[in-house]
């Protein structure tokens, strides 16, 4: 339990997915409200009454969680597959959210808004100054820039557009009390936004280390389901989606097969001093870019991938613990906008990363100064094969990257320093 010595701040969230959702941002969201709310915080939620994976879901509009408020507001449900109703379902949950928050709201709360949906902050700052409350930002992402850098081509009119709320987005930080943001990357971005320095505060994402423990590959039962057990495993988990780069990943997994059946094929024959174990690459998860590169495996006739429904967050150390080492991509346009939060759960599954992306990105910083993997360029496929084949022939390597991932994510990136940092966050700006 957190340690704090406070009157009782009331705090109030908004998110459009909360628990039992299983999303990324409702997980955050969750293991914060919970944690705050054991700590005898006053919390309160106002979702949606979805789920990310099933837009047909109707949970109850008002429950109590654990002494947690949880007011699920009502929305359209076209889903994520179809942009305008996409944006509509944004719009419709602006406009209930933002009803109930009048609603809800009193002087010296502590509004937090996160970034689902986008510019969340542009709706909710000008509530909070009315009712006298002090609004956090949690930033997992910076619209409408990663909309703008995802999509290309959009022309004047649309350029015209991003730039209006843009400044919208801008003047909505700026007059915040605090903006939270996921690493050094984005708090340069924030700050050339015009956001006073003493107004960003980097709390990085998490994982529970307590629940994703490292398991060896002898003792981890999924796998074995999975018939890897003989194998030296590439492993991806989480979404693939617009923001990866997934045919880097594409012309490595063609090189790697090469590799192994060529050393399959000479195992019979003179000994190999650089004998190379059978790669086998592992995609867990989902996204647009997943079922792209899964069709082009397809179409190759790649026999050494195997593709993965997502695992439920109780399964997360077994999953993850199946490979070897984790690849994490982002593309390089998007650093400082986003930050893979899937790498502090491959840290405290003891697995070295691989990123493809910016070699002066954020992982790719934090990768080189705690000794737990390697960067690779977008587009340079043989590279990752290398390192992939190098890292297959010394098990002893993989097991120090591993180790020091471990000791990074201990020290850096577990859940109760998270949840100590936010403590101190929001008792900042606390007004009671």
């Amino acid at each position: 339990m957190l340690k704090s010595h406070h009157v009782r701040i009331r705090v109030v969230f908004l998110n459009r997915y909360f628990y039992p959702d299983h999303s990324a941002t409702s997980q955050m969201l969750s293991d914060l409200a919970f944690a705050l709310a054991e700590n005898d915080f006053r919390v309160s939620v106002i979702t949606s009454a979805q789920r990310y994976d099933d837009p047909d879901a109707r949970l109850a509009h008002y429950e109590t969680m654990n002494s947690i408020d949880v007011y699920r507001v009502s929305t359209t449900r076209f889903g994520r597959l179809n942009i305008l109703g996409r944006a509509i379902d944004y719009l419709t949950f602006y406009a209930s959210a933002s009803r109930k928050l009048w609603q809800l709201a009193q002087a010296g709360d502590v509004i937090v808004a996160k970034t689902d949906p986008p510019m969340l902050s542009v709706i909710v700052a000008p509530i909070a100054r009315a009712k006298r409350a002090s609004l956090i930002n949690w930033l997992q992402d910076i619209f409408p820039e990663v909309a703008q850098l995802s999509h290309d081509g959009h022309g004047y009119v649309m350029g015209q557009i991003y730039g209006a709320l843009a400044a919208f987005r801008s003047r909505s930080l700026q007059s915040s009390a605090l903006n939270v943001v996921l690493g050094q990357r984005m708090a340069t971005k924030v700050r050339a936004l015009g956001v006073h320095p003493d107004k960003i505060r980097i709390i990085h994402n998490w994982a529970d280390g307590r629940a994703i423990t490292p398991i060896k590959p002898a003792d981890n039962h999924r796998r074995a389901a999975w018939a890897l057990t003989e194998k030296f495993v590439v492993g991806y988990s989480g979404n693939l989606g617009h923001a990866h780069d997934y045919r880097t990943f594409l012309e490595a997994m063609r090189l790697t097969e090469v590799a192994s059946q060529v050393s399959a094929a000479a195992a019979s024959g003179a000994s190999q001093p650089q004998h190379t174990p059978d790669i086998h690459w592992l995609f867990i998860g989902g996204g647009i870019n997943l079922k792209r590169l899964q069709e082009e495996a397809r179409n190759f006739g790649l026999l050494s991938v195997r593709f993965q429904d997502y695992e439920p967050r109780e399964n997360l150390s077994e999953s993850l613990s199946a490979a070897d080492i984790h690849l994490v991509t982002l593309q390089p346009k998007l650093e400082g906008l986003i930050v893979p939060s899937k790498y502090y759960s491959i840290c405290a599954a003891g697995r070295p990363t691989i990123f493809v992306g910016d070699p002066d990105g954020e992982i790719a910083r934090i990768l080189k100064h705690d000794e737990a993997g390697y960067t690779v360029s977008p587009g340079n496929g043989a590279e990752l094969a290398t390192y992939i084949l190098q890292l297959a022939r010394d098990p002893m390597r993989i097991q120090a990257l591993g180790n020091n991932a471990r000791r990074s994510f201990e020290r850096s990136y577990d859940h109760q320093r998270a949840m100590k940092e936010w403590l101190e966050a929001i008792e900042s700006v606390a007004n009671p």
